[in-house]
């Protein structure tokens, strides 16, 4: 059964987020966050997948990015963890199960931190808990060709780097649709978020996580697979799977496999 996506603006302070609903109106409820330079869109096979199982699915769209309006920058992670909670809020929602990936899964450490009592699980994937300077600094050089060139600037690059060259060349269409997101991404969002990212530090608090956690990272992801690796050996209700052959992105260039690992968190609980 296909069911329709409805799209909802909810307010926050300075701006409002776009949540995009699909699902059964009284299933379980998840709420999913994407990357930077992306936006719900990068969702819609897990949605439609979830939504068939049951669910009631929430893509949102982070600040300044897919139909969410931003407000003015600098941004904490803090504040893009509380935004998962207003949008709980505006929609009544007691609590949801979170999939959070690179951006959407850093600020999921602080929601699991800050909000356990609002959540059912976590699943977070291809992303950190801290922010290293050998990280951070090139944060920096991207936020200069966004405000010199454009966000623009940065969408084919940053696509490439998701996936690699190669999958670029095999794959046009879904390469095309990444770099026309991250190319939609607002200014002010992209650095926002991009601040955020830089102000990252929940390292030391993740042991105390205790919502029940799967931690996804794709195996070709430069140093995330040690880092998620790290972090699992931190929490105790946690489980980690490393998805073959899988870039920074592996819900769309593995979809399969992390499909595969995604069910497994919902449905092979003790």
């Amino acid at each position: 059964m296909t069911f329709p996506i409805l799209t909802k603006m909810i307010p926050i302070p300075g701006g409002e987020l776009a949540v995009h609903i699909q699902g059964a109106e009284h299933g379980p409820v998840v709420l999913m966050s994407h990357s930077i330079l992306s936006s719900a869109m990068m969702w819609q096979e897990q949605s439609h997948l979830l939504s068939a199982c049951g669910f009631q699915v929430l893509c949102m769209d982070s600040r300044g990015h897919g139909l969410s309006k931003a407000p003015q920058a600098p941004y904490h992670m803090n504040d893009l963890a509380e935004d998962s909670i207003r949008i709980l809020d505006a929609l009544g929602i007691a609590k949801a199960h979170y999939v959070g990936l690179s951006l959407g899964a850093m600020s999921g450490f602080g929601l699991a931190l800050a909000h356990a009592h609002r959540l059912l699980s976590v699943l977070l994937c291809d992303g950190r808990a801290d922010m290293t300077p050998d990280f951070a600094k090139p944060w920096d050089e991207r936020i200069k060709i966004a405000q010199d060139h454009g966000v623009q600037a940065l969408a084919a690059p940053t696509v490439e780097r998701w996936f690699g060259a190669e999958f670029v060349k095999n794959n046009p269409l879904v390469s095309q649709r990444f770099i026309q997101a991250a190319s939609a991404t607002t200014l002010e969002g992209f650095i926002g978020c991009a601040k955020a990212i830089q102000s990252l530090d929940y390292l030391d608090q993740v042991p105390r996580i205790q919502v029940p956690m799967t931690l996804l990272v794709g195996d070709k992801d430069g140093p995330l697979p040690q880092a998620m690796s790290h972090i699992a050996s931190l929490v105790p209700k946690s489980k980690l799977e490393i998805i073959a052959n899988a870039g920074h992105l592996p819900n769309i260039d593995q979809s399969t496999l992390f499909n595969a690992a995604m069910m497994r968190h919902f449905f092979q609980k003790p």
